[in-house]
Parts: structure tokens; sequence; C-alpha cells
């Protein structure tokens, strides 16, 4: 009888499953140990990396320590030295002081003489009073005046002194204007680099803390108007430009500067000083803002000088900024029904876009990137035709002006004089009419800062306060700026005066090159009609 084997798998399959199990562990265990292999090795390839970085760091520590030290030993043996010639110097220039007390200069002095006299005699009130008289001499006066306030004992306090007495004529209205272009150039001539951030004097404690009073009061009477900023663009970028001469950054709220920077974007000067106030990652934001808001020249001119040119291509915004400047001018004469009156607008609108992009083209050499020539060809074509209406005008109203004349001479009956006078024409001995009678036709829609800036970018003595009449294609970011039509509505907007007064004044001393014309004879007017060129795209 054959024996029955029985074979039991459960043990089997529970020895099979327990050698699984142990597999399983010592996979992971494998894992793992390899996993803290690879992190232990890039801990310490990081640690080697970290190492040898500190130790550059300590060598260039102990290099620049000792630098320091020896310059600092060397500026302590110059003491004395030193000591001794600003002794002489004080002396010096006290002597020069009480000498210009004692002299008697005749009336017809020379301006560096005069300006020299002010400044050696600390005299802040005649000095503003001096430079205002020779406003129509801004130019010479721009030239002498930095020379003229290095002849002062102490040229802060100087400067100060005048912007004191301007803030306080603010708060009288008296002769607001005239100060405030006056302490403008003081300003441009204690900070002429435009920018002491990174390089300039070192002031005393007592100046700085009098000049974060002044500038404290100044943005108190900013801050207690009703309507938004006070502050106007020549005088936004004087205040601007104290914060940055100063060091005065930590002492103002962000905001408030930033505010200032971007309402007055089209100054020139408030690219460069935004570009000091602000780091990249900021002046970023501020331009996205810029373009945001229609104004891609100025993001451009901000661009530029904060040295993000790859992030904001202008080759690009140029493009973006002629192709709603052509919208604008189409949606001018689309809302004004192709009036006679619409079509001048929009001849200014596109005339003012072309120069523009012509200027901003030309300071930042773009050519070779984007041409210009049937621009350049654009802009005379409008020219033209402005003066051909110019002269149509003129033409107009000499003869309405003779027929009223004669109609009155022969009314009167017989030899008797007649009891009516026909109206004259306003005559006017300065090419420039005064602030209070020009202007008198409703201003154009779209106004912008051409008033603001009146010279080339890179004129070697221009400030933002004064510049002479513009040449062709030379005004502010070349000519008045024109926002894109979806940021701003079709409307007529009224010129304030701030930015046809205090915002830059001609060498022959009027606030503007503006003349003001008379009522269009649009009954012997000629119809017009819009004509688009084309542009490069």
């Amino acid at each position: 009888m054959a024996t029955e084997l029985v074979v039991n798998t459960e043990r089997v399959q529970k020895f099979f499953d327990y050698l699984e199990a142990q597999k399983a562990i010592l996979s992971t265990c494998t894992h793992l140990f390899t996993t803290l292999s690879t992190h232990f090795n890039s801990l310490q390839h990081s640690l080697s990396q970290k190492y040898e970085t500190l130790e550059s760091k300590i060598q260039a520590l102990e290099s620049h320590s000792a630098e320091t030290l020896e310059s600092l030993d060397s500026r302590e043996n110059s003491i004395p030295e030193r000591e001794s010639a600003s002794v002489a110097r004080i002396e010096e220039q006290r002597e020069a002081a009480l000498a210009e007390f004692e002299k008697r200069f005749p009336g017809n002095l020379e301006l560096s003489v005069a300006l020299k006299s002010f400044s050696r005699k600390m005299d802040s009130a005649g000095l503003l009073k001096f430079i205002v008289s020779k406003r129509k001499e801004s130019v010479s006066l721009r030239a002498e005046i930095v020379q003229a306030l290095a002849e002062a004992m102490d040229p802060p306090r100087l400067v100060l002194d005048s912007l004191e007495e301007f803030v306080n004529s603010k708060s009288a209205k008296v002769g607001v204007t005239d100060k405030r272009w006056a302490c403008g150039m003081l300003v441009q001539a204690l900070f002429p680099d435009g920018n002491s951030e990174r390089k300039g004097p070192q002031f005393a404690r007592s100046v700085v803390e009098r000049a974060v009073r002044i500038l404290e009061r100044w943005k108190g009477q900013v801050e207690g108007q009703s309507e938004g900023l006070a502050l106007g663009a020549a005088e936004a970028v004087m205040f601007v430009q104290m914060v940055v001469g100063f060091r005065l950054n930590a002492e103002f709220d962000k905001v408030f500067l930033r505010k200032l920077m971007m309402e007055h974007a089209s100054r020139r000067d408030m690219a460069k000083l935004a570009a000091v106030l602000e780091d990249k990652e900021k002046m970023g934001d501020i331009i996205d803002e810029l373009v945001k808001n229609g104004k891609e020249i100025e993001a451009i001119y901000f661009a530029s000088e904060s040295g993000l040119t790859e992030r904001f291509s202008p080759v690009a915004l140029l493009k973006s900024y002629l192709r709603n400047s052509k919208k604008n001018a189409t949606n001018i004469l689309k809302n004004g029904n192709n009036s006679l009156a619409a079509m001048e607008e929009s001849s200014n609108v596109e005339l003012n876009s072309v120069r523009a992009i012509i200027k901003c083209v030309e300071d930042h050499k773009l050519e070779s990137e984007f041409s210009i020539d049937s621009l350049r060809k654009r802009a005379a074509h409008l020219e033209k035709a402005k003066t051909e209406r110019k002269k149509s005008l003129a033409g107009s109203s000499k003869t309405q002006n003779k027929r009223g004349y004669n109609s009155a001479n022969s009314g009167g009956g017989g030899g008797g004089s007649s009891s009516f006078h026909p109206a004259k024409a306003a005559k006017y001995s300065n090419a420039h009419p005064s602030f209070s009678r020009r202007n008198t036709n409703p201003p154009l829609a779209h106004h912008s800062p051409a008033t603001r800036y009146s010279g080339p970018y890179n004129y070697p003595v221009q400030t933002v306060y004064d510049a002479p009449a513009p040449s062709p294609y030379a005004s502010s970011y070349g000519v008045p700026h024109i926002q894109s039509p979806a940021a701003i509505p079709q409307q007529h907007y009224s010129l304030q005066a701030d930015s046809l007064g205090g915002t830059a004044f001609r060498s022959s001393g009027s606030y503007s090159s503006q003349a003001s014309y008379g009522p269009y004879d649009y009954a012997n007017a000629a119809q017009q009609t819009y004509q688009s060129s084309s542009y490069p795209q």
C-alpha cells in the first residue's frame, strides 16, 4: 500500500512572502543610501564653494580695509594742510565779501560781476531779484551762475535761503512764478550734474536738517490744496532735485515722490532723477504704468535712463505710440464731423506726434532700427499746410477789417465825421504776447509738455527751468505729447497756467512762443480734407 505524500504549501508561501518583504526593505535602504549620498555630496560641494567665496571676500575685505586705513592715514596727515587752506580760503572770501559791501558799482554791471557780488555778500534776496531781472539773458545767466555760486562762502545756505523765500512767497502768493524760475536756476547750479546720489558734495548735518524742514513745509503746502497736487512741472522737478541732491530719500514718502514723477514724467530731468530714486524693479513698474497711460515716449526715456531697454524695446514703444497717435487724429476728425476746426486740431495732433517720434529717435540714435524719412516728409507737409492756413487767415482778417473801416466812413454821410469807429486789431510790440492776452481761442485738445521742454536733450548748459526758443524737432521730448485714445477721452482741456508760465522760460523772457490767432474765416477758407500718410510700421 503506497504512502500518500501531503505537501504543506502554506508554509512555503509564507517563506516566499517573507523574502519579498526583505527584498523591498533592502531596495528601499539602497535607494535611501543613494539619495543620502547624493545629498551629502551636494552639501559638501556647496559648502566648498561658499568657503571659497567667503575666503575671497575675506581677502577682498582685508585688502579694502588696508586701503581704507591707508587712505585714512593719508587724510589724517593732510588735515593740518587742508585746515590751513580752508582757513585761508575763508579769510579770502571774508575779505572779498567785505570789499563787496564797500564797493560802489555803476548801474550797468556785467552779468558775471553782479552775480559774484551777490554771491559773495550771501544776499539771497538781491540775487533772486537780479536773476529775475535778467530773465531775457537766461542762456548767459545759466553759464555764469555756477561759477558765481562757487564764490559764496556757503553755497548750500545761499540756495536754501533763496528756496525758503520762494516757499514763503507761495504762502503769500506774491511773485511765485518769477521766484520759482530763479530758484530753479540756483538749484540746478548747486547740483550741476543733475544727480548727486552717486557722487557729489557732502553736506553738514545742520544743512541737511534745514533742507528737510524747508521741503516738509513745501510739501505741506501741496497737501493743503484741495485739488490734487499743487506742484507744477518745474516745481516738481525742483522738489525731487532737492531730495536727490541732499540725499533725503528716506525722509519722504515713496508714494508721494512716485506720484510727482508719474504726473510730470514728460520733464526731461525727471527720468534721470527717477533712475536715482528707484531701483530697477520699481522703475519697471513705473514704465509699465506710463505705457498703460499712453505715454510711450516718456517710457522710452525712463527705460533708457534706468537701463531697461531690453525689457522695454524703444522701437516697439515707438510703433505703439505712432499707431495710437494715428487713431487719435482720426477720432478727432470723426468726432468733429470733418469740420475745419477738427481738421486743424487733427493736423496739430499728428504734427506733434511726428515731431515727438523724430526727436526721440534722434536722441537715442535709433535711425538704423526705426526709419524716420517718411515722418520728416510728413512733418514738412503738415508744417507747410499750417503756414498756408495762417496766411489765408491773415488775408481774411485784413479784408474784413478793411471792409468794416470803409463802411464806417461811408455811413456818416457827407463830410461830417462818423460817430462809429471800427474796432482796431490788437497790436503787440513784442512778438510773444503776454500770458493774460494770449491764447484767446479755445485750446486744442491733448496739450502736452512741449512748453515744459524747450531744448535738445544734450544741450551743454541747458536745464529744465529755461532754454532758448526751440528749433524744429527740438522741443520737450520733441513736441507736445499725445496720448492714445484708449487712455484719454476725446475732449478739450483747458491749459493750466503752470504748464504755460512757470515750467519753461524762453531766452526772450516770455513764457512761450505760442501766438494767439483771430477767428477763422470759414466763409473764405477753402475746404480741406485730412490726408493720412503711410508711416513705418
